[in-house]
């Protein structure tokens, strides 16, 4: 059976390439999605890759992963809530409730930013958190999920 990757994708994220470069680099949201589906493909892995600006559609898609999972076809979930890390118990319940392994990832180092930045409600939740590679973070943390011996 062949496992999916989903991942989700916060707030502002579809500015990638025009917001703020000195933090996020110039690479776009295509660029993202284009690293995650070679990262995909490496391993055998579906690919489910989205952006949205609105919280409660990121918990729908949790949900939907959080199906996936429960029928054994999800590998994990990539999530990048970006502002919302820090503001969305929703999230976070969303993450709990489905039990899918998660992987939070911020493409900044989050701890050499605002204070405000350092908290997370999702770390509670996650499997692995990654933060401060960039947008490589991302296929780091598909290869990183190919190792789980159990998703």
């Amino acid at each position: 059976m062949t496992q999916t990757v989903f991942v989700l994708n916060g707030p502002n994220l579809n500015l990638l390439g025009t917001r703020e470069p000195a933090v996020y680099g110039s690479q776009t949201l295509a660029d993202v999605e284009r690293i995650c589906a070679a990262a995909c493909q490496r391993h055998g892995f579906g690919l489910v890759f989205r952006q949205s600006n609105h919280e409660g559609e990121l918990v729908d898609w949790i949900h939907e992963a959080g199906r996936l999972h429960a029928a054994g076809s999800l590998r994990g979930l990539v999530l990048n809530a970006a502002a919302y890390t820090h503001t969305s118990v929703a999230l976070l319940d969303a993450v709990k409730g489905t039990g899918v392994p998660m992987i939070e990832l911020h493409i900044s180092n989050v701890h050499a930013r605002e204070a405000f930045r350092h908290h997370s409600f999702l770390s509670a939740a996650a499997k692995a958190v990654m933060c401060g590679f960039g947008v490589n973070g991302y296929g780091l943390a598909i290869d990183a999920m190919a190792g789980w011996t159990s998703a």
